[in-house]
């Protein structure tokens, strides 16, 4: 089951590379996806699933987080075959291609319990995600795809250093090196202190480049103001969240060496520093593709400060990822549509959006989060004031700038279009995956199934090791 849910996606990628039809090329993304999603709702139903003498394992968090990304993948990939219509002389053969080898790395980086294998699939994601920031072909896109990849290979390198260094603090205690993940966590009370302090500090700094936390975030406002809207989706609320897990990953070892007092500070830090700068940057910005990539560094700081605050604003930052993941794919989408109707991506540009695009431009409007106020409670609840009142005023100061640009867009006479755009009318297939997307961000606000509630538990369960 494991090798199959890595696999799988593999070989709808070569049958995407081999395939020469432009038109009927993107229709693999979505039955690759389907059977992803199929895959994992197999895997469900069994437990304690495991290969490779445990290099490969899925436990709850990894339930949690493969869950998020394929249901992220699917809603996504029924976009694709539309949008790539409207770009007939473009060929799609290495786009189409590229997004399934990225489902089936993401799905590696969920179920690897070696951190070596781990640190190969995350840097395999991002290998693979270049030539689809560059997808428009411009000289934006390609400075974007460039410092997508020298700064992604910075925090690259940094988190491999940090895997040396978590290695070396057992051989530090004469025990025997191992990056298996369940070997660490058995062994973490008698890890060498200073190399299990060292390698948290890269491993958070060095994946926190990959979170596109503050202020390892440069890379983020190019990437996704370039990267076609279907690309944004993946970056914010895939490769995010999978580098998210790896952080968490590192926690729990942490957590299992009785140092969660040491990480806990710097992940509320780090968080609320990623919020003020996402705020400052948020309030005066202009390019509203831009403006969601602010938008991902102030979430993406909102989960660290979640985990960083511990008890239950760990279940509220769990929510905040399943959340942040289905409302980026609306947001993006939905932008996506806008963008393509005026052509032009620049809130002096765009207005009335909800005349042109009325279903794009109420999606845009009305995402929303629920979770975060989930993060407040539990520092309030754990006494942690200080960090409460920053965190709600970061809020504030996000939702202001947000509004500043997102209200005029929609609101009022609509500008008119370049002659270069592409979208003359909105379709099912451009307004039914953010619909989708906008729909489930709605019911986990309202409510939560049983079965996510108890991923969820769960989780957090693996993650407050004592």
């Amino acid at each position: 089951m494991l090798f199959a849910l890595v696999l799988i996606p593999l070989a709808f990628a070569g049958v995407a590379f081999a395939v020469p039809s432009q038109r009927w090329r993107p229709w693999l993304l979505p039955l690759g996806g389907g059977a992803h999603l199929g895959l994992y709702l197999a895997a469900l139903r069994q437990s304690n699933l495991s290969a490779l003498d445990g290099w490969l394992v899925l436990d709850p968090l990894g339930r949690l987080v493969l869950g998020l990304i394929s249901v992220l993948f699917l809603l996504s990939s029924l976009y694709a075959p539309a949008w790539l219509a409207l770009r007939p002389g473009r060929s799609n053969r290495v786009f189409c291609a590229n997004l399934l080898i990225i489902l089936s790395m993401i799905t590696l980086i969920t179920v690897a319990h070696h951190l070596g294998l781990m640190w190969v699939a995350i840097e395999a994601t991002t290998l693979a995600m270049a030539p689809l920031i560059y997808f428009n072909r411009s000289g934006r896109s390609l400075e974007a795809t460039w410092k997508y990849l020298l700064i992604g290979s910075v925090g690259i390198a940094l988190s491999l250093m940090g895997s040396f260094f978590l290695a070396y603090s057992a051989v530090g205690s004469r025990l025997e090196s191992s990056l298996l993940f369940e070997d660490l966590i058995r062994d973490a009370p008698q890890l060498s202190r200073p190399w299990l302090h060292a390698a948290f500090v890269l491993l958070l700094v060095g994946y926190g480049t990959k979170m596109g936390l503050a202020p390892m975030h440069t890379w983020k406002p190019d990437a996704y103001g370039e990267a076609p809207g279907l690309i944004g989706t993946l970056l914010a609320g895939g490769l995010t969240s999978g580098a998210f897990l790896a952080i968490l990953r590192f926690f729990q070892i942490c957590s299992a060496a009785g140092e969660a007092a040491f990480a806990r500070p710097m992940m509320v830090a780090l968080g609320l520093i990623s919020m003020a700068v996402a705020g400052v940057f948020m309030a005066r910005q202009r390019d509203f593709k831009r403006l969601l990539a602010y938008s991902s560094v102030e979430h993406m700081g909102i989960l660290v400060v979640g985990v960083g605050i511990g008890g239950t604003a760990i279940f509220g930052a769990l929510l905040h990822l399943l959340n942040n993941g289905l409302t980026k794919g609306a947001l993006f989408l939905s932008a996506a549509n806008i963008h393509r109707a005026y052509g032009s991506k620049l809130a002096a540009e765009v207005t009335g959006a909800l005349q042109k695009v009325p279903i794009s431009a109420a999606l845009f409007l009305t995402a929303f989060f629920i979770s975060e106020f989930t993060i407040v409670r539990a520092a309030i609840f754990n006494g942690q004031y200080a960090v409460a009142g920053l965190f709600l005023l970061m809020l504030v100061v996000v939702f202001v700038g947000m509004g500043a640009t997102v209200l005029p867009l929609v609101q009022g006479e609509a500008t008119p279009s370049r002659p270069d755009a592409l979208l003359t009318r909105e379709t099912f297939f451009n307004v039914a995956p953010p619909l989708a997307f906008m729909s489930l961000v709605l019911l986990l606000g309202l409510y939560i199934p049983p079965f996510v509630s108890s991923l969820l538990k769960d989780a957090v369960a693996t993650i407050e090791l004592r």
